[in-house]
This record gives structure tokens, C-alpha cells and sequence, in this order.
């Protein structure tokens, strides 16, 4: 019975949106409202608790809301410059097929954002860019989503390992480098292949019918993108611990797919266009801005991120200077919710739209439409997002309670535990995924779970360290289908509404994920 009111987080959002086909914004309403009447009525959780876990959810939800807003307004901005044009002419020197612009703009440039800001960034980024570029919306989002996970591991300069792990015993450099080192080498099996994995999603959902036999054209030259990437995540991981190893792997991997797509090495000569969304014309004329001009906010957006996250003094001012961080909420100890202003992504893409204008000499008018138009495309978002992390925030918070039970989260994974006993290297990238579905991040599913992965660990022999880069791997790969990720990612393509038909595209890559990260696990398990 606990462990059915335990679920009930995951199975309510999984029934209202992917079974009955619901929006976000009334599925999450009644998910929400089952697990709140459940965390009352069965798991002792008092009424102030639970409305201090809602009001942070609703607190929670503005700041992601405010990331949203900053990507979708960044891309209007330089829909209304031009420089979308320029920018899509500049990949069709590259290439003009579809499935090489996946690869570079979802996973590598979103790798790189990744590396940066992590947080659901990337896919609000990359997502909108790859629509104006002329994918289908659906495509857009579901690509964005599958793209954004090798790279989470390390996102937002090692979080999800640094912090993620912080709760382990001898957690501290030793330990996280090694974890990283982990990681890297288990996603030489998982990661790699998942360039061709975005091709085979791109061909069989979104073709012209002739499915899979589209994908199989680029397998070499996907593979040869893929190993670049994991292969140097290894490198850069042993040289230099996992604070970079995002950013450094994306760079190295943006390099050799522009340069061997350039040339045309190992792709077909025939260019696939199957996925352009309905009326979607190519601008033939050619664009005044020089492309340097028309990139230059997204990389504005990679160097604020990065000095915002690494130089000491830069990092402390932004941490600071504008703070509606809310501590104790209703005055109940320990439920908090953190909102930096200047720290946050979406600040940094608003300053980023703003440097555009500047930038490429236009109106300050083209800003002006552009929020005009992104404050109308989120509200839905906004409301979905309310419910979700009400819901989060409460199955999160479940411990805080009168009938002296851990909390849901916690409960899943012992009963789990009890179940797979020795083979626990197969389950462990599961209950990451399971946190990350949850909670909507992979740092706090590692926060959460990390302590319970480590003590089976240890209880049945199997190496810590490989268990816990599972958990984060897992945490990584849950990014894919966590419910307000995929709110976000729908909002920002223009299809609020459709969560659920995106999840059941991108539920199967997370659960392959997951079971080739633990095919990996064991195999590094097997020779060390």
C-alpha cells in the first residue's frame, strides 16, 4: 500500500498524459492534486508542510518560467534581426541535410550550453533555433530532449557530480574525479551511439515514410561524431576532473562534424529534407549580416554563463547582488527555494537579445516585439509548470512527516533495493532516471538517491564508485521524459498541450539509455 501511494507520483503523470493523452496543464493539475490528498491522508504529512512544498514549487516554477522567456525571446529577437536567415544559411554551407543538423545543433551546441548552464537550458535553446531552422515543431522538441542527456552529466560546470555527490561518504575531489572518470568510460557504450539514435528518432517519426532505411545513410559518419565526443569526454575527464569535460568534448565534436560535414566525408550526396515543418521556406537571398554577426549572441550566452560560473568574484556578485531567494517558507525549517536573478540562465539570454540589437546595429523595437510575443507563448507553460513542481516539491519534501517515514523517493528505492539485490548494476541507471523524472533534474535525483545507491552498493559488494556514476548517468538520461522539462521544451516549439505524445518518443531512447549504461556498468564492473 505505501509503496502504490509512494508511485503515485510517477504513475498519476504517466496515466493523465502518456494513457489518456491529457495536457500538461489539467494532467499535472490532478497528478498534483492525488499526491498532495495522499501525502495528507496516508504518509502524515502536516497541512503547513505541504502548502510550504506547494508555495516552493510555485516559487520553482518562476525561475524556469524565467529561462524559458529569455531563450524564446533571444530567438525572436534574431528572428526580427535576420540573423535566424544567416544563421540558417550558414549551416546549409555545412550541410543542407536535416540529419547532420541534428547532430550539430541538438546534440553538440546543446552539449555545449549544457556544459555551461545545464538546468533545461539547452533544449529551451535548441529547441526554438531548430525550428527556425525548418523542423517540424514535434521534431523539434522531441530532439532537443533525447539531445540533452550524454552531456548532463557534466552540465552546468560538474554539478551533478559535485553536488550531487556531496552527501557521500569522502565525498571531495578523489571521489568526484573518479566517478567522472566512471562515467566517461561507461558512455563510451551509451553515449556514443546517441548522434544515431537522434537520426533514427529524426527519419521514423518525422519522414516521408520510409522510416528507419533513411537513418542507416549516416550511421558512419554518426559513430565517428559519437566516439569523438565520448572518447574525448574520457580524455578530458582523467586530464582535468568533470568540471569542464562538457564543453571541451562539445567543442572537440563540433570541430570534426562541421569540419567532415564541410567536406562531405562518409554522407550520402542526396540531402534528406523529409521533416520541414508544412510552408517552411529556405531564403535563397543572400543574407548582408556576416555570420560571425548573426552567431554572435549565442556565444555572448556561452561566455556569460561560463564567467558567471567560474571567476570567484564575478560568481559571488551574480549569487548576490539580486537575491529573491525565498528561506523557511511559511516558517517551516528547510524548505527553500533559490531564485539568484543575475545567476540565472534566462537573465543571461535577455542580456544576450539585448547585446543582439546592439550587436548587429538593428531597432531596439525587434526586443520589444520579441517579449511581446514570448510573454504570450508561455503562459501555459507557466500553469503546467505550477502543478509539476507542486507535485515535485511534495513527494520530494514526503519525509517531513508525523508517521516517522522516510520519504516517497526514499521508500521506492529500498523497496527496489530489496528486490535486485546483486543485480543492482543493471537497476541503478533506472532509479536515476527514476529521480530525474521526478524532480526534473539530474543533480537533485543524485542528491536524492546517491546515499541509498551507495549503501546497496556497499551492502552487496559491487563497487561504489561504478554505481554511483550509474546513478548520475541515469539522472542524465531522465532528462529525456522528467515531466517539467518536457512542459518547457513544448512551450518554447509552440505545442503546449502535447506533453504526452513527446513522451511516448522520447520514453523508449531513455529506457535504452539506461539499459546500455548498465550493460556498460557491468562490463566495467567485470575488468577493473
Amino acid at each position: 500500500m505505501l509503496l502504490l501511494v509512494a508511485l503515485s507520483a510517477i504513475i498519476a503523470p504517466f496515466i493523465f498524459l502518456v494513457i489518456f493523452r491529457m495536457t500538461a496543464l489539467k494532467g499535472m493539475f490532478f497528478s498534483a492534486v492525488i499526491v498532495i490528498a495522499l501525502a495528507l491522508l496516508v504518509w502524515g504529512m502536516e497541512g503547513d508542510i505541504v502548502l510550504a512544498s506547494v508555495f516552493q514549487g510555485i516559487h520553482k516554477a518562476l525561475t524556469i518560467l524565467l529561462i524559458l522567456f529569455g531563450a524564446i525571446v533571444l530567438l525572436n529577437t534574431l528572428k526580427h534581426t535576420g540573423a535566424v536567415d544567416r544563421i540558417n544559411q550558414g549551416f546549409q554551407n555545412i550541410s543542407g541535410d536535416m540529419r547532420v543538423q541534428v547532430v550539430i545543433v541538438a546534440f553538440l551546441f546543446g552539449s555545449l550550453i549544457e556544459g555551461a548552464a545545464g538546468f533545461g537550458t539547452p533544449a529551451a535553446v535548441t529547441g526554438p533555433l531548430m525550428v527556425a531552422l525548418g523542423f517540424n515543431p514535434m521534431a523539434a522538441a522531441v530532439l532537443a530532449l533525447v539531445a540533452d542527456s550524454s552531456a548532463v552529466s557534466y552540465g552546468a560546470v560538474g554539478t551533478p557530480i559535485q553536488v550531487g555527490l556531496s552527501n557521500i561518504p569522502g565525498a571531495g575531489p578523489e571521489l568526484f574525479h573518479d566517478v567522472g572518470v566512471h562515467i566517461a568510460t561507461i558512455d563510451l557504450i551509451a553515449g556514443t551511439f546517441i548522434p544515431f539514435v537522434l537520426i533514427v528518432i529524426l527519419t521514423f517519426f518525422f519522414g516521408k515514410g520510409k522510416g528507419i532505411k533513411d537513418a542507416f545513410p549516416l550511421l558512419p559518419w554518426a559513430l565517428v561524431v559519437g566516439i569523438t565526443y565520448t572518447a574525448s569526454s574520457l580524455l578530458f575527464a582523467v586530464l582535468f576532473g568533470p568540471g569542464f569535460v562538457a564543453i571541451l568534448a562539445s567543442l572537440t565534436g563540433l570541430v570534426v562534424a562541421a569540419w567532415t560535414a564541410k567536406k562531405g566525408w562518409l554522407l550520402p550526396k542526396t540531402e534528406w529534407k523529409d521533416a520541414l515543418q508544412d510552408g517552411h521556406e529556405l531564403k535563397v537571398e543572400k543574407s548582408k549580416m556576416g555570420l560571425i554577426t548573426a552567431w554572435s549572441p549565442y556565444v555572448v550566452v556561452v561566455g556569460l554563463l561560463l564567467i558567471t560560473r567560474i571567476i570567484p568574484q564575478i560568481k559571488e556578485f551574480t549569487l548576490t547582488a539580486i537575491d529573491f531567494t525565498w528561506n523557511n517558507i511559511l516558517g517551516v525549517e528547510g524548505i527553500t527555494s533559490k531564485w539568484e536573478i543575475l545567476y540565472s540562465p534566462g537573465t543571461v539570454l535577455i542580456i544576450a537579445a539585448l547585446l543582439a540589437i546592439l550587436i548587429q546595429r538593428k531597432s531596439f523595437t525587434n526586443f520589444a516585439k520579441a517579449s511581446k510575443e514570448s510573454l504570450l507563448s508561455i503562459k501555459n507553460a507557466g500553469l503546467a509548470l505550477i502543478s509539476t513542481l507542486a507535485l515535485v516539491q511534495v513527494f520530494t519534501n514526503s519525509g517531513m512527516n508525523v508517521e516517522d517515514l522516510v520519504s516517497m523517493p526514499q521508500y521506492i528505492a529500498q523497496a527496489l533495493a530489496g528486490t535486485f539485490g546483486s543485480m543492482w548494476i543493471f537497476v541503478a541507471p533506472f532509479l536515476g532516471e527514476l529521480g530525474a523524472f521526478i524532480t526534473g533534474s539530474d543533480t537533485v535525483s543524485t542528491l536524492t538517491f546517491s546515499p541509498i545507491q551507495y549503501s546497496i552498493a556497499d551492502q552487496t559488494g559491487i563497487d561504489t564508485n561504478i554505481v554511483l556514476a550509474l546513478q548520475v548517468i541515469g539522472g542524465a538520461a531522465g532528462n529525456m521524459i522528467c515531466v517539467h522539462n518536457v512542459v518547457a521544451a513544448s512551450a518554447v516549439v509552440g505545442l503546449s498541450g502535447e506533453e504526452g505524445s513527446i513522451i511516448r518518443k522520447t520514453l523508449i531512447p531513455a529506457l535504452l539509455y539506461g539499459l546500455l549504461a548498465g550493460i556498460g556498468g557491468f562490463i566495467l564492473l567485470t575488468f577493473i
